[in-house]
This record gives C-alpha cells, sequence and structure tokens, in this order.
C-alpha cells in the first residue's frame, strides 16, 4: 500500500523548494506516494506547491514580529487556532510520516503529529538551529541536517548529515550559457553579475545597486537583478536608461538560467542559496541577512568564507562595499577561479533521495 507523507513549511523559497525537491525524490522512490503539503495561510508556498504538482492545505499561523512588537499580541491565540487545525488535518490524511522543512507551519504540524505518536523527520537546512526545530528535535524520530556539527544542537543519535536539497532543474540543467544569456536579452563575452537576494528581495543588496547603475554601463558589465516583488517597480524604472546592460525581475522562475549566464554571484546566504551555488561553483559575495534568527545566515556564509570559497560582506556595509567589490570580482580571473575550486567539493546533489529514503525509513 502506498505511504501517505505531509510535508510541512514554507515561507520562502528557501524552505519550499526544498520541499518539493524531497516530494519529487519521494515520488521517484514510491511513484504511489500520497504527498500532501502544509503551508501557511497568505505565503508563497500556496502558490509554488500547487504549481508543482502537489495539494496543499494552509494553516493560519505567524511567526515572531521582531521589528513590530504590537503584532505579538495574537501570536499565542494564532498558535492555539493553528494547533488545531493541524489536529484536523491529521485525524482526516492519516499519515504515516510527517516532514518539517522550517517555516511557519512547520512546528504546529509536527507538534500535533509528535503527539499522536507519528513518526517525524526535521530537514534542518541551517548552520544554527531555531528554537522550534530544537524542541521538535527531542522526539523526532529522524534529523536530516546541512551542515557538520550539528550534535551542539540536537542528539546525535538521530542525526544525518545529508546536505540541504537542489531543485533537479538546477542539479540536473543542461542548459548552455549563450542560451541562458539570449533568455535575459543579454550579450555574449561580457562578464555578468547575478544578483539575488533571496525569494523576497533584500533591502541591502537592492539599495547598494540601485545609485551605481551607471557603472556597470560604463564597466560593460552586465546585471542580472532579481528585486523582490516590493522594490521591483522603482528598480525597473532606475534600470531603464541602462537596459543594454541591467535586467530587472522581481523573481525569477528559471533560476538555473540565471546561475548559468552569471560569472559571479551577489546572494543573501540562506541555506538553499548556499546549496545551489555550491552545485553551480558560482563565485559569490554573501550579504547575509542580520536579522535572521541566532544571525544564522552569516553562520552559514562563514562556513564557506573560512574555507576560501567565497565572499562576504556585512549587511551595513553594502552600501558602500558592494559594487566596488562585485566588479572588481568579476574582472579578476585568478581570485574567481580560487573560489569555484574551492566551493566545488562543497556541492551536493543527491540531499533530495538521501533525505526521501530516511522519511521512507521511518514507516
Amino acid at each position: 500500500m502506498a505511504h501517505k507523507v505531509i510535508i510541512a513549511g514554507g515561507g520562502t523559497g528557501g524552505h519550499i523548494f526544498p520541499a518539493i525537491a524531497i516530494a519529487n525524490a519521494l515520488r521517484k522512490l514510491e511513484p504511489d506516494a500520497d504527498i500532501l503539503f502544509v503551508g501557511a495561510t497568505g505565503k508563497m508556498e500556496m502558490e509554488k506547491v500547487p504549481q508543482a504538482g502537489y495539494p496543499i492545505e494552509g494553516l493560519e499561523i505567524a511567526g515572531f514580529n521582531r521589528s513590530n512588537m504590537l503584532k505579538n499580541l495574537l501570536l499565542p491565540f494564532k498558535l492555539l487556532k493553528s494547533l488545531r487545525q493541524a489536529r484536523t488535518i491529521l485525524a482526516r490524511f492519516q499519515p504515516d510520516v510527517v516532514v518539517g522543512v522550517g517555516g511557519y507551519a512547520s512546528f504546529p504540524i509536527l507538534r500535533a503529529a509528535q503527539k499522536k505518536g507519528i513518526p517525524t523527520l526535521i530537514q534542518e537546512q541551517n548552520s544554527y538551529a531555531g528554537k522550534s526545530n530544537k524542541i521538535l528535535g527531542r522526539k523526532a524520530g529522524k534529523i536530516c541536517v546541512g551542515y557538520e556539527g550539528m550534535d551542539k544542537f540536537f542528539p546525535a543519535e538521530k542525526l544525518l548529515y545529508t546536505g540541504n536539497p537542489v531543485r533537479s532543474a538546477i542539479s540536473q540543467s543542461a542548459v548552455s550559457k549563450d542560451d541562458a544569456l539570449r533568455h535575459f536579452g543579454l550579450m555574449m563575452g561580457k562578464p555578468t553579475i547575478l544578483a539575488v537576494g533571496g525569494s523576497l528581495g533584500a533591502k541591502a543588496i537592492n539599495e547598494a545597486l540601485l545609485p551605481r547603475l551607471a557603472d556597470f554601463v560604463n564597466k560593460d558589465i552586465q546585471l542580472i537583478w532579481q528585486t523582490g516583488t516590493l522594490f521591483y517597480e522603482q528598480a525597473k524604472a532606475a534600470a531603464a536608461p541602462f537596459a543594454t546592460h541591467v535586467k530587472v525581475h522581481d523573481f525569477i522562475n528559471v533560476m538555473d538560467f540565471a546561475y548559468k549566464a552569471a560569472d559571479a554571484v551577489i546572494s543573501r546566504a540562506g541555506a538553499l542559496a548556499i546549496a545551489e551555488l555550491c552545485v553551480v561553483k558560482k563565485p559569490v559575495i554573501f550579504v547575509p541577512y542580520p536579522f535572521a534568527a541566532e544571525d544564522h545566515q552569516t553562520k552559514n556564509a562563514m562556513s564557506l568564507v573560512q574555507k576560501n570559497a567565497a565572499l562576504i560582506i556585512k549587511n551595513d556595509e553594502a552600501g558602500s562595499r558592494l559594487v566596488n567589490e562585485a566588479l572588481s570580482l568579476v574582472q579578476n580571473k585568478a581570485l574567481m577561479e580560487q573560489l569555484e575550486t574551492n566551493m566545488a567539493p562543497l556541492g551536493n546533489t543527491n540531499a533530495d533521495m538521501t533525505i526521501a529514503r530516511a522519511v521512507l525509513g521511518l514507516v
């Protein structure tokens, strides 16, 4: 009989796309597997998961708001409501195992599953575990991690070092550099930088690039710029005079094309971004988001910087340093080759299948 699996979590592409990669791997191992996603109502997983061909149900849950404490007054009530909704979903779907990939919806559904004695697996993507996963890890059957040394957060006997799942569209992409450049309307043979701040955009990266777009034209360097929705119109207007060299997108659906077109990358340091960059072996300047829980993006980035596999610029220094260093990097072939060489051993194209086997192993 086909197994029934719930995959819970989301909020950003960094949680959603690894979750979809795990689901696809489960389907390869067990084509008849019945897979249900559970996300947070109103978040991007409610759109991206159905686009990938999977059903999803939403919980009315939100995370702790660090910038507006008043918004946290309703948080306990939302958590209680989401736990009730989670119990209802579990009773109706009757899963054999529940997988948590991080994000708002992950905690209620795994917590409810653990109380019912349903096996659970945590996919911890970051080098520093968040509070929710540390709580859930006590009763999880298996904890798949993207970084070594995670026994300081979780019971060592439950840990499985897998790396982080990367979408097959990226890990197995056959697109050529010329086709990728044509896709973005760019010219062949010119240095090209990809700037991407995660699926929601990155304020510091966007504000650093905005006043310096003329420099890309003057240096004859091309820029693919993913801004996120909120900054898109402003960036598009600013880039209009430089359209030969600067291509602005609110969201890039074909990241395999973007990576292939780029000679170097500017990026936040989410776990998914790092996993993808290691697979595609692109020289990168990380600008970690400093307000992520426990500053885990800085810790993620430093795991590469310490291996001389990446560069890093602090968020509050992006305005003064980022463009100059990016333009310098893409013209420094020796440094780019060194970063690529040191990054190459860190790429993992099989994490999704390893995690999928661990999921089915808990049934």
